[in-house]
């Protein structure tokens, strides 16, 4: 029996299985369809096989990245949660979709990144907090950088900036998207009927994070609670797919609690613990050797034989996307 594919994904918090928007998709997609993948949730991007989050990695080893393509091939493996969509709700599937990234996405975004409070107080502080030593002390800010300019791809314009007429015009946008998507859910399970689809997905995998984060500033957060059904079909997925992460975040905060039996191998203990370091390092300097973080001049042997001092290493920020 050939080996199940494994999926990369952030780590889940505040009782969702991750706290990343094109995650969920995938996590929410794969539950829908009835996918038997193999799920690695972490926090470090280098150990997924494409460098980035969410990742898949195929049964014949190949990788894949996109949330869209992920859907594609569990959907080439027989795994479709679209099947018995008719024609119609097909077109409807891709037109609010399309919708979602045009008018949610960008707002999600700028919630997330761009705002200062939000940003500062909960998402640089949630990464810094959950990425290893010390990646951590750098790669959100990367991580926002790399937003930024996700979000001026989005609006189609190279120059854009921060700011307040620019903030109530994504959030304009936002509840507009959010109002028409409540209107089209009306009193249903799921906006096609008592089976979750692809748009299922995606709406949960954009609306699960505004609701459940602990944001500071959430305008966007008391607009969809103030949306019953958009709010209860978040809810009602993760009671019907994850029902599990919630007790697993309870059960994370006790296994923590240090028993009075580890004492007793404390030497054994600090042992591992310096070879995990060492490991780690190992694998962080590679990765960020491979992504361009830290690059290594290497000087001609005939210059330093005319050279009185050395150069050797320098520090240098690329564009790679961390996911």
């Amino acid at each position: 029996m050939a080996a199940p594919d494994e999926l990369f994904c952030w780590e889940g918090d505040w009782g969702l299985p991750s706290v990343n928007t094109e995650c969920l998709i995938v996590l929410a997609y794969a539950k829908f369809s009835g996918a038997p993948l193999k799920l690695h949730k972490i926090s470090s991007p280098w150990r997924s096989p494409t460098g980035s989050l969410p990742a898949l990695r195929t049964s014949q080893k190949n990788s894949l990245s996109r949330p869209n393509d992920i859907i594609i091939h569990l959907r080439k493996q027989k795994y479709n949660a679209d099947y018995d969509l008719s024609a119609k709700e097909g077109a409807d599937t891709l037109a609010f979709i399309s919708l979602i990234e045009e008018k949610l996405l960008p707002a999600l975004i700028y919630t997330f990144w761009i705002e200062p409070k939000n940003y500062v107080e909960m998402t640089r502080r949630w990464y810094a907090q959950h990425i290893p030593f010390p990646l951590n002390f750098f790669l959100p800010g990367r991580m926002q950088r790399r937003q930024l300019e996700r979000l001026r791809l989005v609006r189609g314009d190279p120059s854009l900036e921060s700011g307040e007429e620019l903030e109530k015009e994504l959030y304009r946008d936002a509840v507009e998207c959010m109002n028409l998507l409540s209107q089209r859910l009306a009193s249903h399970k799921f906006f096609f009927g008592d089976s979750p689809s692809s748009l299922d997905a995606f709406v949960f995998g954009h609306l699960a994070p505004i609701l459940k984060s602990k944001l500071p500033s959430g305008q966007l957060q008391q607009h969809l609670k103030s949306l019953d059904n958009l709010s209860g079909f978040c809810g009602n997925i993760l009671l019907l797919y994850f029902p599990s992460d919630s007790r697993e975040k309870f059960s994370r905060k006790v296994s923590s609690q240090p028993e009075g039996g580890d004492f007793d191998h404390v030497p054994n203990k600090r042992r591992k613990q310096f070879l995990s370091v060492l490991v780690a390092l190992g694998a962080m300097l590679s990765y960020a050797l491979l992504t361009g973080i830290v690059s290594i001049q290497h000087v001609q042997e005939e210059a330093l034989e005319h050279s009185p001092s050395l150069r050797s290493v320098s520090s240098a920020n690329d564009d790679e996307d961390e996911g």
